[in-house]
């Protein structure tokens, strides 16, 4: 490791790469069913994991919905393109052809669901009398509300048809295997695509009062919705008693992955976690102390350090810039480092779309401050309007992938090496 910027672009990388449905679903497959398959599923590596099923099984029977640009080439799966992160009519449409998929089947046969993040948005059916136009406003405000993922899906569940087990249960009594790409913190199986396929044991009104506590407004035939029972399935219903949900890849694997590949460059790794949660600008700061608080315990001759971490961290929309969260973690990051020598980073989603943009993240340097200023970029502005992408597009410190067909969320590293190392200057 000779140059901070590329080795960890590279670590980024190769935790996309071990997630790849192509290298890595066909080892859980179980051996193809003699009677029926039905493969459905939702997400952003949703296709992608069609193709992985194909290449294993042949041509198959099913419908899979994955995000526009996003689509595979499969020989007997159908491959709906929707919108993300606000659903629109083609999801919507999608949603109800799969639902009618998997109505009258029998014992005998087997569907396989396959579920990646990004499902929340790519199934849809709204729940009572709700519009699709009033579930893509309640969907926009949650985005820009700052509320965790997993607080957003649990009221996700409770105005849609299909989430919350309820795939599940419209595939009964036939058997079920539902492989998953984990996207959230904690890989809740519940919380992956807004648990289709898994049950749920939240009420209606705690999905209100996580709407109360975020300052999401609700139409009026969203309080309807919430006002009477739910459709959700709860855990332990008998038709959920033939489903069985694997998580077969996951942040923490991904981490792994770099962190190996970091220690045989001979650089001391430190996963901070794979499940981190939280504001954005806050996790940088915090971070930004664990770096300076790192590298002044480094001898001169100490390796460099690596800290690694993951999860899904949010922003609470304040201006009107293009932002995500790895960029405005990053963004942060520099500001709180304010130069320090010897500290760059990476801040990417695994899925190369990094919120508002089709941008995976960001990468920072000792000198990104400085080139800021140069170019007559303020970055504190850039954080105040949460403009992130807009600063790092001027830099030249996007990291742009395209789509990765995989998802496994956040990928942030910050090497650190001592100060008076050789690449402390750089």
């Amino acid at each position: 490791m000779t140059d901070p910027i590329p080795f960890l672009r590279a670590l980024f990388d190769r935790a996309v790469a071990v997630a790849d449905p192509m290298q890595s679903l066909a080892a859980h497959l179980p051996a193809r069913p003699e009677g029926r398959l039905v493969v459905v599923g939702a997400g952003k590596a949703s296709a992608r994991m069609a193709e992985a099923v194909e290449a294993a099984y042949g041509p198959c029977e099913g419908l899979v919905i994955t995000r526009y640009g996003h689509a595979r080439p499969c020989h007997g799966v159908e491959i709906v393109e929707a919108d993300h992160p606000v659903p629109d009519e083609a999801g919507m449409r999608a949603t109800a052809r799969m639902l009618d998929l998997l109505h009258g089947l029998g014992e005998d046969d087997q569907v396989l669901a396959l579920i990646s993040g990004g499902a929340s948005a790519l199934l849809v059916q709204p729940a009572g009398d709700l519009t699709l136009a009033e579930k893509q406003a309640v969907n926009a405000r949650l985005l820009a509300s700052g509320a965790p993922i997993g607080r957003m899906n649990v009221l996700r569940k409770h105005l849609s048809r299909v989430k919350g087990g309820q795939l599940a249960a419209a595939a009964y009594p036939a058997r079920m295997l539902a492989l998953m790409i984990s996207d959230v913190p904690g890989d809740d199986p519940a919380m992956i695509g807004s648990g289709p396929t898994v049950g749920e044991a939240s009420t209606p009104a705690e999905a209100r009062g996580i709407a109360e506590t975020y300052g999401v407004d609700l139409p009026a035939a969203a309080l309807a919705v919430l006002q009477g029972p739910t459709g959700v399935v709860a855990p332990g219903d008998p038709r959920l008693g033939r489903t069985e949900n694997v998580i077969y890849a996951a942040p923490g694997q991904s981490l792994a992955a770099a962190a190996e590949m970091a220690r045989a460059d001979g650089v001391t790794v430190e996963i901070l976690g794979d499940a981190i949660e939280g504001e954005a600008r806050d996790i940088a700061r915090h971070h930004a102390d664990l770096a300076r608080a790192a590298q002044a315990r480094l001898a001169p001759d100490d390796a460099p350090l690596l800290l690694l971490s993951g999860g899904e961290l949010t922003v609470t929309r304040r201006g009107d810039g293009v932002g995500g969260p790895n960029a405005e973690y990053a963004l942060a990051l520099a500001l709180a480092l304010d130069g320090a020598p010897g500290i760059h980073a990476i801040a990417c989603d695994t899925d190369g779309v990094d919120g508002a943009a089709e941008v995976a993240g960001a990468m920072i340097g000792p000198d990104t401050l400085a080139r800021a200023a140069a170019r007559g970029v303020d970055p504190a502005r850039g954080l105040d309007r949460n403009d992130a992408h807009g600063v790092f597009d001027r830099l030249g410190d996007q990291v742009v992938t395209g789509p990765t067909l995989t998802n496994v969320n956040d990928f942030r590293a910050i090497l650190v090496t001592p100060h008076e190392h050789p690449l402390a200057t750089g």
